[in-house]
This record gives structure tokens, sequence and C-alpha cells, in this order.
């Protein structure tokens, strides 16, 4: 067994590592936000997402107007201002993203037009590492690469990871997501980055639920590596 895929084996669990395919298809999702609401999801079969393009609003008279009066689709310069870095904070880094185009509507951002939530993004190349509550993420590259994070969440989205011997109450939670921009702040451009993984690093976004550090990321060249220990 290779020495990387053993010491992954062995961090279990308190660390999970999965290498990742790239694919450079630009994917585009369009959702029609027809009341009450409507799911805008983004997924990857490979790689993890990187949102490059979002609009929530209208731009184009004949999208989703299939069925709807002509006056509610004719203003086209109507687009909801931070689209871009509400869908980027949500969904960069993960394998698959839903959202809820209602989560969108406010402010308004063109009364009486019926308005639609489009998105350009990738599928990129990277290692996804889960560490858990209370342990140390280890994130590391080859010497001459660096880190780059596409994405990092802390809480919980599952009842399997980091569950061994934890009682039900502190795994039930699986809607707790708490994206987060501090893994890319401490190690961005860095040979390896260590962190620890607690509420007081990183918040306490659901109390009562025992959390874990979900991150994708990959190197600047060379060889990509992830690693978690306690």
């Amino acid at each position: 067994m290779q020495p990387f895929f053993k010491f992954c084996l062995m961090l279990l669990l308190t660390a999970t590592c999965f290498p990742i395919t790239v694919v450079d298809a630009v994917e585009q999702a369009t959702t029609c936000d027809f009341y009450p609401l409507n799911i805008h999801r983004l997924s990857c079969q490979h790689g993890v997402i990187s949102v490059e393009q979002s609009l929530f609003g209208r731009t184009n008279s004949f999208i989703c107007n299939e069925g709807v009066a002509s006056h509610m689709v004719a203003n086209t310069k109507c687009a909801q201002d931070g689209t871009l870095e509400r869908v980027k904070s949500s969904c960069n880094g993960k394998t698959l993203c839903e959202l809820n185009t209602g989560d969108f509507r406010t402010p308004d951002p063109c009364v009486g037009t019926l308005k639609y939530l489009q998105t350009n993004y990738t599928c990129l190349d990277a290692i996804i590492m889960m560490a858990c509550e209370t342990s140390e993420a280890y994130l590391h590259c080859d010497p001459e690469s660096k880190i780059v994070v596409h994405g990092a969440n802390y809480g919980r989205r599952d009842r399997n990871t980091c569950a061994f011997q934890k009682p039900l109450q502190y795994v039930k939670n699986t809607e707790c997501t708490h994206p987060t921009n501090i893994v890319a702040d401490r190690c961005n451009g860095k040979n390896s980055c260590t962190i620890k993984v607690s509420n007081k690093v990183f918040g306490d976004p659901c109390k009562g639920t025992y959390k874990y550090l979900e991150v994708a990321y990959s190197c600047e060249g060379g060889r990509d590596h992830s690693y978690g220990t306690q």
C-alpha cells in the first residue's frame, strides 16, 4: 500500500482524503424564479465547483418566458447586487450545491419583472479534506507548489462523517453549513498550513452539534496532498 493512502486510511476517523479529477468544461445552470420557490442546483461529477459568473435578474427576454406576459420579461437590465459573491460563498469547493431562488428576491431588483438565477461554473481539480472538531487540519503541497483553497465549510452535512462513538443527538443536525474564508486567508500561497478545527477559530454555527471542517484545495504545480491530525 502506498504511504499516502495508508496514512489516509489511518486517519479515517479524523480526516478524509479524496483526490479529485479535473474537468475544464464550463457548465451553466438556469433556474426560473417562479413562486413559491425553485431550487438552483450546481453539481460536479468529478472535481469541485468554482463559480465564474452568476446573475439574479434578467438580461434576456427569451429566458424563462414561456407562458409569461410580455411586460414581465421586457426589462433586460435587471441584476441583483451581490449575487456572484453569495453564490461563490455558498457553492465554491463543493461537489453539490443547491440554492433557493427565493433567498435572492430581497430587495427586489426590478419589481414586476420575472427573474431567473443563472450561474456559469467549472469543476476544478482539487482534494477534499475533512477534519473533525477538536482536531487539526493539515494542508500540504510539494516544495515547489503552493496551496490554493477553493472553498471551506465548518458544520455538518451528513450523519456519518466524524460520527464515531458520537451519540445521535450530536450528529443528527445535517443542515448546519457555515462557509468560511478563514482557511483561504491563512493558507493560500503557503507550502503547508495547520489550522485548529474548533468553535474558537470558526465560530459555532449550530450549538450542540459535533462539527467538522471540509476543505477543497489544490496545489499550484507539483503533486497534491492532504492530511489531518489530532
